[in-house]
């Protein structure tokens, strides 16, 4: 039997994943990182804590599974996007790598789409407008204020990809990852030699692009000595964090919508054709399905919103929880059940640290409207819950109702789909079906499906997860709360645009 390695770099930790040729995963295990902010707003890891945290996840799940090192028959790679890996000609990394998350390139981003001719021709190059996150702003910001380290660059990588290269020895990234460095033309799924032109990068900096289940090459003996497996492993291209999740989830076919409501919430939908929305608000990216592409949002605090109540305003409960063996989740939202829908008009704004999608406002903040002396906790929890809720919605409508895409059912995931009564808000306010599956790993689960869709273990990523992946819950919408949630949603969306101008004074005044 074919036995399946998954390993995702996301940002807080790598995970490893064991499973069989029948998708039954054996093992797991997660080995951390450390997140370095050296100025405010600017977040950098040391890529060698990947390949060292890769080395002690996989060595974990194979000494849990108790498999043989020549029993693993192929690796798939998953892991955080845009982030830039800056290698010298030996291989070497040059500085520490800059994140997702780092927002020190808004002058590049400007740079950038003044270059393509603005914001609608860049939008047409790359299917995506310039955002801090992305990974050519931050290649343009190496060469604006690092000119010596920019002088050494030979090779730009995202952070799996350095770890392929560990593993290979190849330079390689896989065309779904690439669409978000915003330098490949994501409808032809190659790298935009026009815009790379116009910004004057040396094309050669840029990997071999491959489709996600393609293999890219074979384990080295040194990294298969470090890691505890055979030498000359088949090694698959994989993906990006959110379509190797989406793939670990099924989503790979028109009207499946993943809806993954972690700390920040993301809407992924399935295209079989590169749709674009005009004005940039969700990004159009290759699917990890060969031929196939992806439009997605994302907001920055959706389950981080309830995180930050728990963690703020709710400490008694947190200790009572610890005391109980509970979850302080758990007792949260038994109080959020007692208030009524829509929290008689409070309404929660989940910009606790700006926003990215609908909205791309830094200065965003969060808030309370609609408190009266009549408003009780229970309420203000509710209000949190539907907020973010209705904050997912806001992408849904974008993709759905604006730009068309099929959607039918919203599988879920994440930590907000461990409550009954989220569930049941999700699936009133999409006004869809929620579904849940039998896989819950994410983007590791996702890489290994890809690393045997690319070894014949299947024919292709459709056959794979048919063949693994099952619905297990379903929660139906309810009409009439249906109908009554979209009267409050109409508000909700009319509140950003009326306090825009007052967040931007607010930032301000803390400057």
């Amino acid at each position: 039997m074919s036995h399946l390695l998954g390993i995702d770099i996301g940002t807080s930790g790598t995970k490893a994943l064991l499973c069989d040729s029948k998708g039954k995963v054996l093992a797991t295990a997660t080995a951390p990182h450390t997140l370095l902010t050296p100025k405010p707003g600017w977040s950098e890891q040391k890529p060698d804590e990947w390949w060292t945290a890769t080395i002690s996840a996989v060595r974990s799940v194979l000494k849990q599974s108790k498999l043989k090192p020549d029993a693993v028959t192929a690796i798939g790679l998953s892991g955080q996007m845009h982030g830039s890996v800056f290698l010298d000609k030996n291989g070497n990394v040059i500085r520490n790598a800059l994140l997702w998350n780092d927002q020190r390139t808004a002058k590049q981003c400007d740079e950038i789409t003044n270059a393509a001719g603005g914001r609608e021709a860049l939008v047409n190059f790359v299917a995506n407008p310039a955002l801090t996150g992305f990974t050519a702003p931050k290649l343009l910001w190496l060469r604006d204020n690092e000119p010596k380290n920019y002088e050494k660059l030979r090779q730009l990588l995202l952070p799996k990809d350095y770890v392929r290269y560990r593993l290979t020895g190849e330079y390689a990234i896989d065309v779904a990852d690439a669409s978000g460095t915003l330098l490949l033309d994501v409808r032809m799924r190659a790298w935009s030699d026009e815009l790379i032109t116009k910004l004057k990068i040396d094309k050669s900096f840029l990997p071999r692009l491959f489709e996600s289940s393609d293999v890219v090459g074979q384990l080295t003996k040194s990294a298969a000595d470090l890691l505890g497996l055979k030498a000359g492993i088949d090694v698959v291209a994989g993906a990006g964090d959110q379509a190797a999740g989406a793939v670990g989830n099924g989503v790979v076919s028109s009207g499946i919508i993943n809806g993954s409501l972690g700390t920040s919430g993301v809407m992924f939908a399935h295209s079989d054709t590169p749709a674009l929305d005009p004005m940039g608000r969700v990004h159009t990216m290759c699917h990890a399905v060969r031929g196939k592409w992806c439009v997605f949002g994302c907001m920055l605090s959706a389950a981080g919103s309830f995180q930050w109540y728990a963690d703020e305003l709710a400490q008694n409960e947190a200790m009572l929880a610890k005391k109980a063996k509970k979850n302080v989740f758990e007792i949260l939202t038994d109080e959020a059940r007692q208030a009524p829908l829509g929290s008689e008009a409070l309404f929660f704004l989940p910009y606790l640290t700006g926003e990215r999608c609908p909205h791309p406002d830094p200065d965003a903040r969060g808030a309370w409207i609609g408190l009266t002396r009549r408003t009780s906790r229970a309420m203000m929890i509710r209000a949190v819950l539907e907020g973010v809720t209705f904050g997912m919605n806001d992408m849904l409508w974008i993709l759905r109702d604006e730009m068309r895409i099929p959607a039918t059912e919203i599988r879920g995931t994440g930590g907000g789909m461990h409550s009954r009564l989220w569930r049941n808000m999700q699936a009133d306010i999409y006004n869809l079906p929620l579904t849940q599956t039998n896989s819950q790993e994410g983007g590791a689960y996702g890489a290994a499906l890809l690393a045997g869709a690319g070894t014949g273990v299947w024919k292709d990523v459709e056959e794979a997860c048919r063949a693994t992946i099952k619905l297990t819950d379903k929660t139906k919408p309810n009409p009439k709360r249906a109908a009554s949630y979209a009267k409050y949603f109409d508000v909700y969306q009319k509140l950003y645009g009326d306090l825009k101008t007052r967040f931007a004074e607010m930032a301000q005044l803390v400057r």
